[in-house]
């Protein structure tokens, strides 16, 4: 009888072929799904060249999304789009997302059912751990690792802890899965689960839906974390059947498995969060934040630009207007959440206040194009990193905030609540 086992212990090992697995032990698994981006795809391409090899695993298993400089912003992004319309042609690449049908990648591989309860999968990006919110193994890994997978099938571990995140109370108005992640990486630090598997549970998970879900998963990386897992339950499987494009299989956790440490939160003392310059650790409850004024408010990216978010931000802007002096950008995650927002008139609120809609892309998130920050400007965003420079010049300041503290502080010209509206 094999050992009690965390859900991160449970995929590894059917992963490996192994009755258990164990913190600290190397394995070798079989990877469900690979992807890459418009920035990091092509450094594995060259690699996959360089190896001599003359066609991938299996290319169901691939997808290739362009999602970070697109549409392109210069001769350097159109070439490595072009790169990768060429490979995913020679190769077959039944996944290649580009155009009109691209969007962020860590919310459009779910939309599609390309990645699923059970899975491993890596991706060469590090917010890849968005998927541990349906229970799958996702982690990001370089471009090497990116083009060996596409190579082989296969990739490495080093089993890791775990730590069990508790979530207990009611949430207060304005709270969501983003201030709960932002309150978690201000507890424990941007180390503070470092190469562990950070698993979130408690009964307000258990309510959360799928896009508060996804947002504290994608930012398991910002507490130096290697997954960031909920087991799968009804919610999940509510999101994932008419999705699913293959069979998959739901692993949950033991209820005498190991954990490194247990942390238990009393939700009603949460307020909304803002992550303070320059690290996501650097959090505070939105009634200590201060008089802060803004140049510009983002609203998008894989953390919170899903239909849920815009909705929020939207029901907080409707009959506003945005504040003189200040840009607010919102951007529609894929074509299918952009549709979506427009059919329910969100996008019409957002224009009515004086936002500027961009097309399913990265864009200001890591300071690509669309939205870059000036010398001195300040922002608040609803992406996920803050660090120097992170959306445009060194000297320019990132703030990050939930949906609804982002759409209030894009009227009040500052950073505010909802209430103060």
């Amino acid at each position: 009888m094999s050992r009690p086992m965390t859900i991160a212990e449970k995929i590894l090992a059917a992963h490996a072929g192994l009755d258990s697995v164990e913190p600290g032990q190397l394995v070798e698994v079989d990877v469900d799904f690979a992807l890459g981006n418009d920035i990091t795809a092509p450094i594995a391409i060259k690699i996959f060249r360089q190896a001599g090899v003359n066609t991938v695993f299996d290319r169901e298993k691939i997808a290739l999304v362009s999602d970070h400089f697109v549409p392109n912003k210069d001769i350097m992004s159109a070439e490595q789009a072009r790169l990768l319309r060429e490979f995913a042609a020679e190769q077959g690449i039944v996944h290649h997302y580009d155009g009109g049908e691209s969007g962020v990648e860590h919310v459009l591989l779910p939309e599609k059912g390309l990645v699923l309860p059970g899975d491993v999968v890596i991706g060469a990006d590090s917010h890849t751990c968005t998927y541990g919110a349906m229970g799958t193994f996702a982690t990001g890994v370089g471009s090497t690792d990116l083009a060996a997978t596409m190579i082989t099938g296969k990739t490495w571990f080093k089993v890791p802890e775990s730590i069990k995140f508790v979530y207990k109370g009611k949430l207060r108005p304005w709270v969501g899965g983003k201030d709960l992640i932002l309150y978690t990486i201000g507890d424990i630090g941007v180390d503070g689960a470092l190469y562990m598997a950070m698993e979130f549970t408690g009964p307000v998970i258990d309510s959360m839906s799928m896009a508060g879900r996804f947002t504290m998963s994608n930012m398991a990386i910002e507490a130096g974390g290697k997954v960031g897992l909920i087991n799968p339950d009804d919610t999940t499987l509510d999101y994932v059947t008419d999705r699913a494009v293959r069979d998959f299989t739901v692993y949950r956790s033991d209820e005498d498995a190991q954990y490194a440490k247990v942390i238990e939160y009393d939700c009603s003392e949460i307020e909304p969060q803002v992550a303070c310059p320059h690290l996501p650790e650097n959090t505070k409850g939105i009634s200590e934040v201060g008089n802060v004024s803004l140049d510009q408010v983002v609203i998008g990216s894989c953390t919170n630009g899903r239909l849920e978010d815009l909705a929020l931000a939207a029901d907080v802007i409707s009959g506003r207007r945005v504040s003189k002096g200040l840009r607010l950008i919102v951007i529609p995650t894929t074509p299918t959440v952009y549709i979506q927002a427009l059919e329910k008139g969100f996008l019409t609120t957002f224009l009515n206040a004086g936002a500027v809609i961009g097309p399913p892309t990265c864009g200001p998130c890591l300071g690509g194009h669309m939205g870059v920050l000036a010398k001195g400007e300040r922002a608040l965003s609803t992406t996920n990193r803050n660090f120097v420079g992170r959306m445009g010049h060194p000297e320019s300041e990132v703030y990050l905030a939930n949906p609804a503290i982002a759409a209030a502080s894009a009227v009040l010209g500052r950073i505010g609540s909802p209430d103060e509206l």
